[in-house]
């Protein structure tokens, strides 16, 4: 339930910094009137011709529930375009009322499709049965393969690879679950890995969920995991329901449901319900042993008697214990389901884990329990705050109901619904009136000291909206800004629960919840669901008006993306790049999933930068990811990765003119995976390492024929190639003294010798300097230069190509200097990429990376663009142009900007 954080672990809640909430959008008061009809008779979907939702249906359907449904959309083809053949029952659910929701699994030839449920909700019993709402998604367009051409021990190890750092790969092991087809377009093969266990130190997730395109090898999908264990709850044979005491975490003696052993001692087991409660004590190891159930060493909480010491409550276990109890009543009694999965199955809760031996101040859903840190420093234990035991177990019902998953805008649903029902739990237990202003705070009560408003770890009246609020990240970002986009979902729905009658409300949600939202749904989908469902729950007019102005005060509805302004001209809406995109002379090169024909390769395209005109394709018609490309404006260099038209999976690098022409293959290797590919001219170069050892060699080509290696002395390595005029540049790397030496350095291919290389730091290795971003711009070369320590700023560099001497670009003591940065640079200008991987404040707009330019001489940078969310991959074209990745609108895009935009 953490706030804002960019590390892949993203735990349920983690703690930063008190938020300042600037209070922002319409007043509900003030929100524009809604249509005479609220709720939406017919949605129809996106890239499917089946409608993602249809109300106001009085349609007979005989037989069990889940066989009327198939029946009723397999009786009516034209308006769902439904294959019921492709359908599998996964959930059938009774509510109260006689209503009946049945939910479908899509599958292609047999296989399932990412995220594709399609819903059918009935009411009434035997001949009165009808079908009242459909809706969901289900893919038509679907027609990729279903067997792999990548070998699986390929895709299990580009899985690996898709965790930049070296050190968090070694310490992952990828669990695999098979195929699947990832939806959009023609859909394409993917294999699922969960990757797990990266040690702490490194930063590496504890659960990621990869998915790796099973034809091209490319990484399809990827972000924090909420996959289940197999834990269990080890109660002892035998145990029996027994009362007794412990102290909770203030200090206070209350009372518990415990479970007596055959032995004739206690442990926390609550056997009154029909779901098990049972809570572990971790004794202080760190959360990261729990990644795969319970260790078989640690038990439940105990006790020779049946009142229990004092360390059951300074460890949180009581809190726990209880907690769950409460948010088990809630559901029970409130909304009439009987657990987390509604089928009364055991609900495990671990307290007192650490964070690798460090105070662990947060909580977290690992997919089967919770698991809650015993907090440190001004910290209480976090099970102790109701409204977080409710967060984090709600996150459970979720899992067993809609299935959102966890990035995205359905990420931001996922936490926006727990917040809310965590809140509604405690406000409802503890009495606490809507109107109280603690009533919106989450985690209030967690801090030794301060108040509750400097505690709360979020807050659901902040008034954040689409338009002024929302964080527009890429899935590196906090799963795509999961937590900071949150409070504009879950502030609507409390604005709903502080209009209606709270329970009115709770069972709302919940049904909405349960019965009408699918794992892929968005905002504007979450608000058709919650609006369905107060149809179905025969809501009036006058409160159906009121929740619609709810989410219309946070900007959720339909087209808001189109709404955030951008001072960038688009080039190619929605890229999806295997690779930076490369540019020069007015033409950018790059390779792109076309939507249409998702699952038949990456093509690689290039168009104009001045103009979003149709791109002109340079791949070849197949299957293969083309990408990590390069071009001098007239012809291109790129890697094609996956199985050719023979059948043999591998690596190729191939060119072609801009203009067309043939394509010209220069390397084929089955193992050796190319980067850093160059072109100028007649000149291509690129590096080639072996995938076991590391080691790399860079090969030369000129005319499309083998010009040999680059003459490095032995040991001596070069990455980050830049090529211009018969000009190869980079970063030369060694083994010196205490350590390693890294050399900003140019080649002459003409002769085969260096014509300058700047040695950074220390010579003998000792100093800790290391060197990035080496270009070729404006007869100069530029670096960056970075301090052993990353958390110090980097300096911009300019070295003479006869090594004669270098020239500050931008000063690492100057205001701008960033701590890390990417460069690119053209013959007038540089710019770089500026962010903070750990903003102390939590992620915001205005901390995720943004792009700064300054002239190749020197001067003050100015911001090249006002655009609010994530700027990544720039690629300077001429004078002052350049192009980038941009996620501001909701997405990712292609977009440009001429001259910097100065102060934003």
């Amino acid at each position: 339930m953490h706030r804002h954080s960019r590390t892949p672990t993203a735990l349920g809640l983690g703690i930063t910094a008190a938020m300042t909430l600037a209070l922002a959008g319409t007043p509900l008061a003030q929100a524009a009137a809604p249509a005479p009809d609220p709720v939406p008779a017919l949605v129809a979907g996106t890239d499917t011709a089946a409608p993602q939702l249809v109300t106001g249906l009085v349609e007979p359907a005989q037989g069990s529930p889940a066989d009327a449904a198939k029946a009723h959309l397999a009786a009516h083809p034209d308006r769902y375009r439904i294959d019921t053949a492709q359908l599998t029952e996964i959930a059938s659910e009774r509510g109260t009322g006689g209503r009946h929701t049945v939910r479908f699994q899509q599958r292609h030839h047999g296989m399932p499709v990412f995220g594709a449920q399609y819903l059918v909700h009935l009411t009434g019993d035997g001949a009165e049965q009808r079908v009242e709402s459909v809706g969901g998604k289900y893919f038509t367009g679907l027609t990729a393969p279903t067997i792999a051409t990548v070998p699986d021990a390929v895709l299990r190890e580009l899985a690996l690879g898709s965790l930049g750092d070296p050190r968090a790969r070694a310490g992952a092991r990828a669990e695999d679950h098979g195929q699947l087809i990832l939806p959009g377009g023609a859909g394409w093969l993917a294999r699922h890995f969960t990757l797990r266990g990266a040690a702490p130190a490194t930063g590496g997730p504890q659960a990621r969920e990869v998915y790796v395109d099973a034809t091209d090898g490319t990484i399809a999908l990827s972000y924090d995991a909420r996959i289940p264990d197999t834990a269990t709850a080890r109660t002892a044979p035998g145990a029996e329901p027994a009362a007794g005491t412990a102290p909770d975490a203030l200090g206070r003696t209350v009372n518990v449901n415990i479970g007596r052993l055959p032995d004739g001692s206690y442990q926390l087991t609550d056997l009154t319900r029909p779901a098990t409660i049972t809570t572990y004590d971790a004794a202080g190891r760190s959360y990261y042993d729990f990644g795969g159930g319970v260790p078989a060493d640690v038990l439940p909480a105990r006790s020779p008697g049946p009142d229990f010491p004092a360390a059951t409550g300074s460890s949180g276990a009581t809190d726990a214990h209880l907690n769950a109890g409460a948010v088990y009543d809630f559901y029970r009694d409130r909304l009439g389901r009987n657990g987390l999965d509604g089928k009364g199955s055991a609900i495990i809760s671990v307290a007192n884990a650490s964070d690798d031996g460090t105070p662990m101040n947060n909580a977290l859903w690992d997919g089967r329990k919770m698991i809650y840190g015993v907090g440190g420093g001004t910290y209480r234990p976090f099970s102790v705050p109701l409204d977080i035991a409710g967060h984090e177990m709600t996150h459970g019902v979720i899992h067993h109901t809609a299935g959102l998953v966890g990035a995205g805008q359905p990420g931001s649903m996922n936490e926006a619904l727990a917040d809310y029902f965590g809140n509604a739990i405690e406000v409802t237990a503890r009495g606490i009136a809507m109107d109280d202003p603690k009533a919106a705070l989450l985690g209030e009560t967690l801090c030794l000291t301060g108040t509750p408003e400097a505690c709360a770890q979020r807050r659901l009246d902040d008034r954040r909206t689409t338009l002024n609020d929302y964080l527009g990240a890429g899935n590196d970002v906090d799963s795509g800004g999961v937590h900071p986009n949150s409070t504009i979902f879950g502030g609507a729905l409390w604005d709903i629960r502080r209009t209606l009658d709270p329970l009115v409300a709770d069972r709302l949600i919940y049904r909405a919840l349960a019965d009408y939202l699918t794992p892929l749904d968005d905002f504007v989908d979450g608000r058709n669901a919650v609006l369905a469902a107060g149809k179905a729950m025969k809501l009036t007019r006058a409160q159906l008006r009121s929740v619609t102005a709810a989410f219309d005060a946070h900007g959720i509805r339909a087209g808001w993306q189109q709404k955030l302004g951008v001072d960038s001209h688009l080039l190619l809406r929605g890229a999806a790049s295997p690779g930076r995109p490369a540019v020069a002379d007015g033409r950018w090169v790059m390779g792109n999933t076309d939507p249409a024909k998702k699952g038949q390769g990456t093509p690689l395209y290039t168009g104009s930068t001045t103009s979003a005109a149709a791109p002109t394709r340079l791949s070849p018609q197949d299957q293969r990811a083309h990408g990590w490309s390069a071009t001098d404006g007239k012809s291109a260099a790129w890697v094609a990765q996956g199985t050719d038209t023979q059948g043999v999976w591998g690596f190729e690098v191939l060119t072609r003119s801009l203009s067309g022409g043939p394509i010209r293959s220069l390397f084929r290797s089955p193992a050796q995976w190319p980067a850093d590919v160059q072109i100028s001219g007649s000149d291509v170069a690129f590096r080639v390492s072996d995938p076991t050892t590391g080691q790399g060699q860079v090969l030369l080509f000129r005319d499309g024929a083998p010009a040999g290696k680059l003459p490095l002395p032995d040991g001596h390595d070069m990455t980050g190639l830049t090529l211009k005029d018969g000009l190869l540049g980079g970063t030369e790397t060694w083994t010196a003294g205490a350590g390693e030496v890294s050399a900003p350095t140019v080649y002459s291919l003409a002769d085969g010798k260096v014509t300058a290389q700047y040695v950074t730091g220390d010579p003998n290795g000792g100093s800790g300097i290391w060197t990035s971003s080496t270009l070729l711009a404006g007869g100069r070369l530029l670096w960056v230069e970075n301090p052993g320590d990353r958390t110090k700023r980097s300096a911009i560099r300019s070295g003479a190509l006869n090594g004669s001497g270098t020239t500050d670009v931008l000063r690492r003591d100057t205001p701008h200097a960033p701590a890390n940065m990417e460069l690119t640079a053209s013959d007038r200008s540089v710019t770089f990429n500026v962010w903070d991987a750990n903003p102390a404040g939590g992620w915001s707009n205005a901390v995720l990376p943004k792009l700064w330019q300054l002239p190749l001489t020197g001067g003050t940078p100015k911001r090249l663009s006002c655009n609010r969310g994530s700027q990544v991959m720039a690629a300077a074209d001429q004078g002052t142009r350049v192009v980038w990745l941009d996620s501001t609108a909701g997405r990712t895009d292609l977009v440009a900007r001429n001259r910097p935009a100065g102060t934003c």
